[in-house]
C-alpha cells in the first residue's frame, strides 16, 4: 500500500490512536471542525468517519506487526488514547496484570511513537499528547495497577520533552475519573455517580469533552510554549482539600 503525501498548508495532519470512543472520539470531532486531516484508529468496532477530512483504520497495538502505510509523510501531532481502569486491592493483582497494563498503555505508546517519529520530525514543529491519571501524583486506594503504568507515562513525557525539544513538544493530561464507557462499571448507578461527583471540589464528574478540549489545546499552536507538562484536568481533586 502506497504512503500518502499531503501538501502542507494551514491545516494539520493528526494521528489519534484510539479515536473510536470516549475521549478519543470527542477529540477527533473537535479536530475535524478546524478542517484538519485526522487519521484515527479503532480496535474492536468499525467507525464511520463523520467528516470528510477524517479516516478510520483498524489497528491492534498489541499485534507484532502494524501497518501504518495509510499515514502521510508529515504528522503535526500524535495522541495516544488507549487505556484501562482496574481498581482492585493490591494483593489481588497478579504480576501479569501489571504487565498487561504496561504493554497496552506504555509499550504501545512507545511502539507507535518510534514508528512515526520521522513523520513528526518532518513537520518542523509537532506535538505529542499522552494520558496519565490523577492517581499518579495523588494516592488513592485500589489504584496501584493504573498508577504504575501511568507513572511510567509521566516519566516518559518528561524525558521525551527534553530529548525532542525544541521541535517536538510532549505533554500529558492527568484526569480524574471521567464519565466514559471505560469507567462505566464504577458509575453504573446514580448513587455511585453522585458519590464520585461529590469527591471533587467542583461537585461533578468530568466528561470526554472536558478532556478532549485540553488535548486539542495541547496539539494546537495556542500551547506553543508548553512542553514536559502534566496537566491536571480533574475537578480540583488533586490540589484542593475541603
Amino acid at each position: 500500500m502506497q504512503t500518502k503525501t499531503l501538501k502542507k498548508g494551514k491545516n494539520k495532519n493528526y494521528l489519534v490512536f484510539g479515536g473510536s470512543s470516549d475521549i478519543g472520539k470527542e477529540l477527533v470531532h473537535l479536530l475535524s471542525k478546524e478542517e484538519n486531516r485526522i487519521y484515527a484508529t479503532y480496535n474492536q468496532h468499525p467507525v464511520q468517519a463523520e467528516a470528510s477530512g477524517t479516516e478510520y483504520h483498524f489497528l491492534d497495538v498489541l499485534a507484532e506487526e502494524l501497518d501504518l502505510s495509510f499515514l502521510p509523510e508529515v504528522l503535526d501531532g500524535f495522541v495516544y488514547c488507549p487505556g484501562s481502569i482496574n481498581l482492585v486491592p493490591f494483593h489481588r493483582i497478579k504480576p501479569s496484570d501489571f504487565l498487561a497494563d504496561f504493554q497496552l498503555q506504555v509499550n504501545g505508546a512507545i511502539k507507535i511513537l518510534q514508528a512515526i517519529l520521522p513523520k513528526l520530525k518532518a513537520a518542523g514543529t509537532a506535538s505529542i499528547v499522552f494520558f496519565s491519571t490523577v492517581a499518579v501524583q495523588t494516592g488513592f486506594i485500589f489504584h496501584s495497577q493504573v498508577a504504575v503504568s501511568k507513572g511510567a507515562i509521566e516519566g516518559l513525557t518528561r524525558a521525551l520533552s527534553a530529548e525532542f525539544a525544541p521541535s517536538i513538544r510532549v505533554n500529558a493530561i492527568a484526569p480524574s475519573l471521567t464519565d466514559t464507557p471505560l469507567a462505566a462499571k464504577y458509575l453504573n448507578t446514580e448513587e455511585k455517580i453522585q458519590a464520585n461527583a461529590q469527591r471533587h471540589p467542583l461537585k461533578k464528574l468530568g466528561t470526554p469533552q472536558d478532556i478532549a478540549e485540553m488535548a486539542a489545546f495541547l496539539l494546537s499552536e495556542k500551547s506553543a510554549w508548553m512542553t514536559g507538562q502534566i496537566l491536571h484536568v480533574d475537578g480540583g481533586v488533586s490540589s484542593i482539600r475541603g
